[in-house]
């Protein structure tokens, strides 16, 4: 029933489109195109249009907005497309539901590549079109073909003003809303959506009617009412919003079958996968529980990558919605408790495409119906198993993560500038966001503030002298960058205290350390910190892979010192029990992650 409807709406949207076209223009010599057809992606738009180059001339692609793009020939008077029309339609170059279109119509050019023709004057009929209409020669004894009838061109037709009054009264209260819903989307009702057609509904009529080139009587015709329809319903086109039915997930919605299908379950998750030029996604969400298995989901749907960290989100007691957004996706889920069973849906859409994506959110939101049962908790235990992936998502990962450690008891951490560079947000052990409140770039030190107080375990004791040589030393740090739950502890000894370049700041290390490990602290025998290992940053030669630097702490007490944080400074004599020294290393050692 829903294919058949969309089917009849389409038609009577291109019919609409078609006596509009008419209406609008009644000169021969207006300038107008012939749209041959329309395509929902770039790609095969440009295809067809390419193909059609190859047969007639004066072939131009443009975009219509809403994700579709239109080719069409021309520009003509109105007297020669019309013309063009008949013979490319009688000839079946041409699709026979081609029309008359308006350069209003059209956005920016696509085909060819690089042409801007939407403002020159008319072209001339092609000269196969020009002599169509001319006697064909004939000769002797031979009898001249009889031409097919023209195609007719539809003329306007339109209802009075009191016939437009008398179907006005046959609309339903929801067909009312809707068109107030149309008139609003269009920029020209701002009032609320309640069915009653007082002054503010008839002026906005009017004022649709005079932007669109109709007469301003501020009741909208029959035919009106579709090419209103047709613009607000423009955006879904091609989309193939159609009624799914998960039996196994138990849940029933509208989905853009044009652009995703199912792929796979995986509980509490049935996987509908972009199959279209979009890249939209779908997740239906399916399992039993009570509140504590929805708060549960709340918790770890926002740590996957499907969800974004920018956007707002609210969580009741039986219902949650989050929305998600980056630079790349926008991802709106809708979850609800009931019954002992937790449904609800994400929707994942590409940035940069909110009118459409919020009118397919809306047309799934209006018609999700919750069915018998729900998803297998044993589905798709077969599938492939990772520590990065929950159901088959991926857990959103940091840009890149380092280590830091607890310069003072408030949770101030000091860490490399490597960690903190265009960062859209800086999070200590993957919870607590923290901002930069200081820097050194030059020795490559950066001092970050936790958002709330923190209580740390333990705080580094800084020893302020320089380590001797070939003393041996320690960095505590998170080698794999957050894979281990805990920082550990890398060994090795101090082989010159000063840098390559002989930088006194520095200290040259034999230990080998792993990327992660760089922002560590770096103790000493008696568990002091002496430094702050930094990444190994030399580009134009490769170093062995045990050799590595440290910043020593009398540049990490000036930047403390600038920035009005108090070190603690050490006390410590004697060798440190290696015990101890780890508990001291892990207590006061964090991971800082850069996310984008």
């Amino acid at each position: 029933m829903t294919r058949i409807v969309s089917a009849f709406l389409a038609v009577v949207f291109t019919l609409a489109t078609f006596i509009g076209s008419a209406a609008l223009a009644q000169s021969p010599d207006d300038v107008v195109w012939v749209q041959i057809e329309a395509q929902p992606s770039l790609s095969e738009a440009t295809a067809r249009a390419r193909e059609y180059a190859g047969q007639i001339e004066d072939v131009n692609g443009f975009a219509l907005g809403g994700g579709w793009y239109a080719i069409a020939v021309g520009p003509y008077r109105r007297a020669d497309a019309e013309q063009v029309l008949r013979q490319y339609v009688r000839t079946r170059i041409v699709p026979r539901d081609s029309f008359i279109q308006f350069s209003s119509s059209f956005r920016q050019q696509f085909w060819p590549i690089g042409a801007n023709v939407l403002n020159r004057g008319v072209l001339e009929a092609p000269s196969a079109v020009e002599t169509v209409t001319t006697t064909p020669d004939v000769t002797p004894d031979v009898q001249a073909p009889i031409s097919e009838p023209e195609t007719p061109l539809l003329e306007p037709a339109d209802e009075t003003l009191a016939e437009a009054r008398r179907s006005e009264r046959s609309l339903t209260a929801q067909d009312r809303k809707d068109l107030q819903i149309a008139l609003k989307w269009a920029g020209f009702y701002d009032a609320a959506i309640d069915g009653s057609y007082g002054r503010g509904t008839r002026n906005s009529m009017a004022a649709w009617q005079e932007a669109n080139n109709y007469e301003t009587t501020g009741v909208l015709t029959t035919m009106q009412r579709a090419a209103l329809l047709r613009q607000y319903n423009a955006v879904l086109d091609g989309l193939g919003l159609q009624l799914v039915r998960d039996t196994q997930a138990g849940i029933e919605m509208i989905m853009p079958t044009a652009e995703v299908a199912f792929a796979k379950y995986e509980a509490p998750f049935a996987h509908y996968n972009a199959t279209g030029d979009i890249g939209a996604r779908v997740l239906l969400i399916s399992q039993a529980g009570d509140q504590n298995t929805l708060f549960g989901l709340y918790d770890i749907m926002q740590t996957l990558e499907i969800v974004p960290l920018n956007g707002p989100r609210e969580r009741k007691n039986a219902s949650f919605t989050l929305v998600g957004e980056n630079s790349r996706i926008i991802s709106e889920t809708r979850v609800s408790l009931e019954d002992g069973q937790v449904k609800g849906f994400t929707l994942i859409w590409p940035a940069g495409d909110e009118e459409r994506r919020t009118r397919v959110m809306d047309e799934m939101l209006k018609s999700f119906t919750l069915l018998p049962g729900v998803l297998d908790p044993a589905a798709g235990g077969d599938a492939e198993q990772a520590i990065d992936l929950v159901s088959g998502l991926s857990v959103r990962q940091p840009k890149i993560s380092r280590s830091g450690f607890f310069v003072d008891r408030s949770g101030v951490v000091l860490t490399t500038t490597q960690a903190v560079e265009a960062c859209g947000r800086l999070t200590v052990d993957g919870d607590t966001e923290a901002e930069v409140v200081a820097q050194d770039p030059i020795n490559g030190l950066a001092l970050l503030k936790p958002s709330s107080p923190l209580a740390p375990l333990a705080v580094a004791a800084f020893d302020l002298g320089t380590p001797r040589l070939q003393t041996e030393v320690s960095v505590a740090g998170y080698s794999y960058e957050g894979v281990l739950s805990a920082a550990t502890l890398t060994f090795g000894k101090v082989e010159d205290i000063r840098g390559l370049a002989g930088e006194e700041h520095l200290s040259r290390l034999s230990l080998k350390a792993q990327a992660g490990d760089s922002g560590g602290p770096v103790f000493n025998a008696s568990g002091n910190v002496v430094g702050m290992l930094l990444p190994n940053t030399t580009k134009d030669q490769q170093l062995p892979k045990d050799v590595s630097f440290a910043v020593d702490s009398t540049s990490i007490a000036d930047l403390a010192a600038q920035a009005g944080v108090q070190l603690t400074a050490a006390d410590r004599t004697g060798n440190v029990a290696p015990r101890d020294l780890r508990l001291a290393a892990q207590g006061m050692t964090v991971l800082v992650s850069c996310w984008d």
